[in-house]
Parts: structure tokens; C-alpha cells; sequence
């Protein structure tokens, strides 16, 4: 790079700014199941991993916070209701989950680490006059005595409280802009004449109480209405000393629970928007809800806003998960693997004794090795806060291909948690990591009807399927093989893998296509199990799940041929399919179109 180039970058660099930030690695919510709600309990690592390698975050600037003293949350929350959130039914009501969902302890963890992320964050805001992030956090709906909507604490209001506490006494502007309301806000607040609350919804919960500033947007209002409601909404704001700023992600079209209909670019201008109408003003900026799989990247911009990088954009294929396991794959000591240290350890030595050689997993991994692995991608962490102890990795041999188990105890009783049956395959001249079984298993978790069995499962799901497939795909790199293949035995199977693998057969992808278009107004449930129960008919005919090969190149397959995508497209076009009522149900469903 030439001398001009490098001044013309050091003066760009001078322009950006890192936003002071809190996170925790447990902000990640330990819940399995959030398939209802759309929630992506990742979010915060997602937006965090990207804003890290953007540059809008350094290091130094990073922040982990302690949990939250009950002390402190007393100050808004009762006595009685904090007594209360021990208890799993209780919580399981405010996530709408199952009851075996829930792990009191890690839930609450994570929360009380989220109010004092916001707290903390408050505190260096007044101190700083500058903008900060917290990656968890705006639980609105969270009342004095209550909880509701996915929030159990109000991080707002504590936040709040405990700053009034130390003699703060200056004006508070709480800009809610989820697309819900801030009733449990309006509540805990209630008493403070110097907090006030503008809201932008799409949704109606009722009347708030009064001194509320709420504006309630019609549904689908998309970019323009929204943003111009917003302008009028920061025109009425009276000068705050601290800005409490709700970026919600659900205000995104399609989002499972919000109706504002935003598009990306028009959710990035409206944190643009306040960020510029607080300038000078110490302001704290939260997630609050997001139930989209876009959500991190509005949190992301909201990062890249406060560090002065506006119109700078995320890629479409940009993947926040696939880059971050790909890092840590890449510091992985191939001998921490393998255990081919030059000094033998006992697991090395042992199996001479008994006249044996270790068992590997696929030629490379020991059980040692396959963990540690599992421990430095987090997995491990993950597992635990479900619930487990004792984690151990097991591996041996099968008639199908080499195994890998993972076990944990619960209750004193050792479970199988995961379960991988992979070999070496050669499809056509390739040779692929060839996944013959794996099974991602939860068994202190029950079936309900927020969490319906879907075919093939005995125990519910870990809810760490991305993670696993990212980890068979780092598997087949390290192998030096080209990509990852299976055959999926199940309509959803397929489906979850849609986005990254292709049948082989183009006609059997056509097809393919074809259900999932047909069936785009079904729940995943109703129609796996529609096309498990040969309730699906093709052209009018019963058809039959057609388990063939999947295939994932991990460098990225070459476009298909122009007669493979051609054989493709005419049995997309060619198929049709539609779906009968289940035994004894008296109306036709018709097309799923």
C-alpha cells in the first residue's frame, strides 16, 4: 500500500469510533426450544462476532458484567414476585415454554447479568457523555409484579432506579421502539416525574397509563409512515439528561411477531435518526424483542450506527456462526486433536496394555481430542446450561462408520446427548464426510404443545443443530474432504438443510423445491408429518418421501450445468403438490400453496 493510501485510510480510521459494550457469553438465553416464537437465542453472540471482526468493537472496549444484586431489582420488583421466579412453571409462562425447558438457575443468570450489563452501561454513559450498547436487554413487558411477553425483569426500570438512588435526579427519556408497547415500562416508572416514555407500536395491549407518549402505526406500515412518525415523535421528546434507546429487532417485515414491516435499510435510519437527535446526550441502546432470522443484523447495525460506520452493509451471505467456528477451527492444534504430542499420555499408553490401539473417530479424532474440540466451540457450555453434568465424550466403531457419543447426567442418571455415525463415502468421484446418523437428544425435556414430536425423534432436540452442522463441515475441511453429505430420512431433515445442500439427482431437487413452495403455508410440524403419513399427493397421485443423497460443498459448488438446472426447473415446474386432512377430520385442507 502507497504512503497516499495509507493517509487516506489512517483518516478514515480517525472517523470511526468502538462503541463501549456489554456482553457476556451467557447472555445466550438457555432455552432449546424457541421454534413458537422465532426468538434467535444467539443473537447477541451473532451481532457480537460480527461487530468484532467490522472493527466497530475492540476488545478493550468490551465489558462482562457481574449479575445484578436482588437488592438492586427490589427496588422495582416486589418481594413476592422475586420469591417467585425460582420456579419453573413461573418462568415457563413468561417464555411460553414447557416448564423441562426451563433451567431456573442458568435463565436467571443470564438475566440478572442483562440488567446489570444495562446499569453498568448507564453508569459509563453518564460518565463518558457518550452512546453504549448493551446485547441483551430492554424487557419492556416485565411489570412490578409481574412478567409477560418473554420479559421477567425490567432491566429498564432497574437501570433507572438505581441510578436515582445514587442521587441522580436529571430527566430520563425512555424511547421505546419495539414494536410493542412499554407497559411493564409504564408501570414500574410510574412514580418518576422525571422519566418519559415515547413509543412507536404496531401493536395494541390496551391503555397505558397516562404520561405515556405512544404511537400506534398501522400493520405493514413499512419504512416511510414509520420514520415519519418517528421524526414527530423525537420532535415532542422534552432534552433528557440519560436516553434509554429500545432498538427493536422485531419491527423487521415478516418478523413472527412484530407487524411494522420494516426492511433492513429502514430500520438502520431510524437508529441514524435518534442516534443523531441524542448527539451530546449519554444514551444506553438495547435490543429489546427480535423473532426474525435478520434480528442480529438489526442489532449489528444499531453497533455499527454508535461507532459511526452507518452505511456500512452485512452481507446477505455473510454468516456470523460459520466465521466464528472457522476462527477457532483454524487455532486449533491439530495434536490437542489427535493427541500426537511427542510424550505419550495414560490414553495413549492404556490401550498397549491391553493389546489394542485407540479408537478414533474417522482416523483423527481421540475422545479427548473430539472434546476438547466440543469444549472450545462452546458446545460443551451450551449442553451444560440445559441442564447436564458429567459431560464425556465416547468414541468407537459401528457397522455403519465410526461413532461419536456425548453423554451427560441429570438427576443422576447418564443420558445420550448426541449421537454421530459419519464415514468417508465416495458419491460420484468425490469422496464426502458421509453423516449415516446423528441425533441431537434433550431427554429431560417433555413433548407439548408448544414442542410437538416430529417424526423419527424419541426426546426432544438440543436446539444446537446450526452449531453441529457448522462442526461436520469443519470436520470434512480438516480431513481435507470437499463437502458434507446424508440422506435425510424426513421431510424437516431436509428442509433445515435446504439453505446450504442440493439433492445430487436435479430432477429429485426439483422436486424438492416444489414441496417446500406447496407447503410454505404449513408449520413445519403439520407438514412433515402430513408427508410422513403419505397424506401428500403429487399431481393428484400419493407420493411417497423420496430419501436420496444431500450434498454440501464447503468451498462452494460450481453453479450447476445448465442441463442439471434445467432438469431442476422442469420438475419444479412439473410438480404439484397437495396435502389430504388427517383420519377424521371433516374439512379438506386443499393446496398448501
Amino acid at each position: 500500500m502507497d504512503l497516499p493510501v495509507l493517509s487516506r485510510a489512517a483518516r478514515r480510521w480517525r472517523r470511526w469510533r468502538t462503541v463501549e459494550t456489554w456482553y457476556d457469553p451467557d447472555y445466550r438465553l438457555p432455552f432449546a426450544n424457541l421454534d413458537r416464537s422465532g426468538m434467535e437465542p444467539r443473537r447477541a453472540d451473532l451481532a457480537l462476532w460480527y461487530l468484532l471482526e467490522a472493527g466497530a468493537i475492540r476488545l478493550r472496549g468490551l465489558h462482562r458484567p457481574r449479575p445484578i444484586s436482588y437488592r438492586k431489582l427490589s427496588r422495582v420488583h416486589g418481594h413476592e414476585y422475586l420469591e417467585s421466579l425460582p420456579d419453573a412453571d413461573k418462568l415457563a409462562g413468561i417464555y411460553a415454554l414447557d416448564p423441562t425447558d426451563i433451567v431456573v438457575d442458568e435463565l436467571l443468570r443470564t438475566l440478572r447479568l442483562a440488567c446489570a450489563g444495562t446499569l453498568w452501561a448507564a453508569r459509563y454513559a453518564l460518565a463518558s457523555r457518550r452512546p453504549t450498547l448493551n446485547l441483551l436487554g430492554g424487557f419492556h413487558h416485565a411489570r412490578r409484579d409481574g412478567g409477560g411477553g418473554f420479559c421477567a425483569l425490567n432491566d429498564l426500570a432497574v437501570a433507572v432506579a438505581t441510578l436515582r438512588s445514587r442521587g441522580f435526579r436529571g430527566r430520563v427519556a425512555i424511547l421505546d421502539l419495539d414494536a410493542h408497547p412499554p407497559d411493564g415500562t409504564a408501570d414500574c416508572l410510574a412514580g418518576d416525574g422525571a422519566a418519559w416514555i415515547g413509543s412507536l407500536s404496531g401493536s395494541d395491549w390496551g391503555p397505558l397509563l397516562p404520561g405515556v407518549d405512544e404511537t400506534r402505526l398501522p400493520d405493514g406500515a413499512g419504512d416511510g409512515p414509520y420514520l415519519e412518525a418517528l421524526d414527530a415523535l423525537l420532535g415532542r421528546m422534552p432534552a433528557p439528561q440519560l436516553a434509554l434507546v429500545l432498538a427493536g429487532g422485531d419491527v423487521l417485515l415478516g418478523d413472527r411477531l412484530g407487524r411494522l414491516g420494516l426492511s433492513l435499510q429502514g430500520a438502520r435510519e431510524r437508529d441514524v435518526r435518534v442516534h443523531r437527535a441524542l448527539e451530546g446526550v449519554p444514551s444506553v441502546w438495547v435490543p429489546a424483542g427480535g423473532y426474525h432470522p435478520d434480528s442480529w443484523k438489526v442489532l449489528a447495525g444499531t453497533g455499527l450506527v454508535l461507532a459511526g460506520r452507518p452505511s456500512k452493509r452485512i452481507s446477505r451471505r455473510y454468516d456470523p456462526l460459520h466465521a466464528r467456528f472457522g476462527a477457532i477451527s483454524r487455532a486449533l492444534p491439530p495434536e490437542l486433536l489427535r493427541s500426537d504430542s511427542d510424550e505419550l499420555s495414560q490414553a495413549d499408553v492404556e490401550p498397549l496394555y491391553r493389546g489394542g490401539r485407540e479408537q478414533r473417530f474417522l482416523r483423527y479424532y481421540t475422545a479427548e481430542g473430539a472434546e476438547y474440540a466440543l469444549f472450545r466451540f462452546g458446545f460443551i457450555d451450551q449442553v451444560r446450561r440445559l441442564g447436564y453434568r458429567g459431560l464425556r465424550v465416547a468414541v468407537d466403531a459401528t457397522g455403519a462408520g465410526d461413532r461419536l457419543r456425548l453423554f451427560g447426567s441429570f438427576e443422576g442418571t447418564e443420558h445420550l446427548l448426541v449421537e454421530v455415525v459419519a464415514e468417508r463415502r465416495r458419491i460420484g468421484d468425490p469422496t464426502f464426510l458421509f453423516v449415516n446418523w446423528l441425533s441431537l437428544r434433550h431427554p429431560r425435556a417433555q413433548f407439548s404443545l408448544a414442542r410437538p414430536i416430529l417424526p423419527g425423534q424419541e426426546v426432544p432436540g438440543l436446539g444446537l443443530a446450526r452449531e453441529a452442522g457448522e462442526l461436520l463441515a469443519l470436520i470434512a475441511g480438516r480431513l481435507q474432504l470437499p463437502g458434507v453429505a446424508f440422506r435425510p430420512a424426513y421431510y424437516h431433515v431436509a428442509y433445515a438443510a435446504r439453505y446450504r445442500f442440493r439433492f445430487t439427482d436435479p430432477a429429485r431437487q426439483g422436486r424438492f423445491e416444489a414441496l417446500v413452495r406447496d407447503l410454505a403455508g404449513m408449520p413445519l410440524c403439520d407438514a412433515t408429518c402430513a408427508v410422513a403419513e403419505g397424506r401428500v399427493l403429487l399431481n393428484g397421485e400419493r407420493w411417497a418421501w423420496e430419501p436420496e443423497d444431500m450434498i454440501f460443498w464447503i468451498a462452494g459448488e460450481a453453479p450447476p450445468r445448465p442441463e442439471e438446472a434445467a432438469a431442476a426447473a422442469r420438475a419444479r415446474e412439473a410438480s404439484h403438490f397437495t396435502v389430504n386432512p388427517p383420519l377424521g377430520r371433516d374439512v379438506a385442507q386443499g393446496d398448501r400453496k
